[in-house]
């Protein structure tokens, strides 16, 4: 339960900065969508997502290694 609360609270955070990586991590983490299927929801392409999903999860990693 602590962990599910800290992940929501960075999430939180990344929403703050930059709303389509926050969106990106959900989709993949959550709702288990490829970067296709992610791509498509958003209407962004393809190679737009793979480089959001790098950039949010270097900053998450920083942020909860931090913790």
């Amino acid at each position: 339960a602590d962990s599910i609360l800290a992940i929501n609270e960075v999430l939180d955070r990344l929403e703050k900065i930059d709303e389509r990586q926050a969106k990106v991590v959900e989709m993949r983490f959550f709702g288990g969508m490829n970067n296709l299927e992610i791509a498509e929801a958003l209407g962004v392409t393809e190679r737009t997502v793979r480089r959001e999903w790098h950039s949010a999860r270097l900053w998450l990693y920083r942020v909860l290694s931090n913790k």
